[in-house]
């Protein structure tokens, strides 16, 4: 691969870095325009990381060099599974040398070291944090690749980058499979990154924290590093449900005009998730969390359906 792929494929890294906040941000703004509130500015999750940043990092006394490496850790690798998503353009390295089976494995390391800094300080909101975040997450895993693996048998690959280049070199087809692993995803996506109505990052109730619980304790540059790794979790999985169901747009050559789509076309299609997003967290209401797992259930056999699906299809 030429060293421009690899620019490209580290400035597409640094994009998503970039852009994690200001997609909260716009995603907030939004929701406040729909309950009549003022809001703050789409871009003050820049502030905020801002002033985490300044501040002075207070600590437990007991705390572990694990609690105080998690938040390097976390921010990290979760790095490293945004550069495996392609999200303006295909063909770059990054998303070419590792598929999502690979992002699953991520996303599982950055829950288990957050899980283990939670129930470090021996905490109550920290152990509840972490045992309702792996709880959640045993659910939601399985959910997740078993959509992405109704989407692989249809693109004969487990690749994200070989999956959105079949999409958009193939003629438009419509699969019944592909409305079934969206909605999962969809669901999957929601409780991943801790929205309504599986959970909700604007409180700090304590029967209702899971995230929140476990990063209590943290304050500083800890705090900031955690909470923009959150919300670049949350971009990766806008781009993922954009870019695999919705590719239409993405560079298929590495020149300066399609790039230049491809990332007008990203901007757009994240806003548009975005206001779905907004729109969705302001007409429903945080459920219980003895319900979860029936909603997580669903998504599990949600994508379970379009694999049947796609295989009777396949068969006739």
């Amino acid at each position: 691969m030429n060293v421009s792929g690899w620019i490209l494929a580290l400035g597409q890294t640094a994009l998503l870095i970039l852009l994690a906040p200001l997609l909260s941000g716009w995603i907030k703004w939004v929701k406040c325009k729909f309950q009549n509130r003022r809001g703050p500015i789409p871009w003050q999750p820049y502030r905020d990381l801002a002033k985490l940043f300044r501040k002075e990092v207070v600590m437990a006394q007991q705390a572990s060099p694990l609690f105080r490496a998690t938040p390097y850790l976390v921010f990290s690798v979760t790095v490293l599974a945004s550069s495996i998503v392609p999200a303006f353009a295909v063909g770059l390295p990054t998303a070419v040398i590792a598929d999502v089976i690979v992002m699953v494995g991520f996303f599982a390391l950055a829950r288990f070291f957050l899980c283990l800094a939670g129930m470090d300080l021996g905490t109550a909101f920290g152990g509840m944090g972490a045992s309702r975040e792996v709880t959640i997450s045993s659910l939601t895993e399985p959910a997740m690749l078993l959509s992405i693996f109704t989407l692989a048998m249809t693109f004969t690959s487990t690749n994200l980058d070989a999956m959105v280049l079949h999409t958009l070199t193939q003629p438009f087809q419509i699969y019944p499979s592909f409305i079934f692993a969206g909605m999962s995803l969809l669901l999957v996506g929601v409780a991943e990154c801790g929205r309504i109505p599986i959970d909700n990052p604007a409180t700090h109730l304590e029967l209702t924290m899971i995230h929140e619980a476990m990063i209590l304790e943290y304050s500083g540059r800890h705090l900031a590093l955690l909470e923009w790794a959150s919300m670049l979790k949350m971009l990766i999985f806008g781009v993922l449900i954009c870019n695999l169901f919705l590719p239409w747009g993405t560079a298929l050559h590495l020149e300066p005009t399609a790039i230049a789509v491809g990332l007008l076309t990203l901007g757009i299609k994240l806003m548009g998730i975005g206001f779905v997003l907004a729109a969705s967290e302001s007409v429903l209401a945080k459920m219980r969390l003895f319900r979860t797992p029936e909603l997580l259930s669903l998504a599990f056999i949600i994508a379970l359906l379009g694999m049947l699906g796609h295989v009777i299809l396949e068969v006739h």
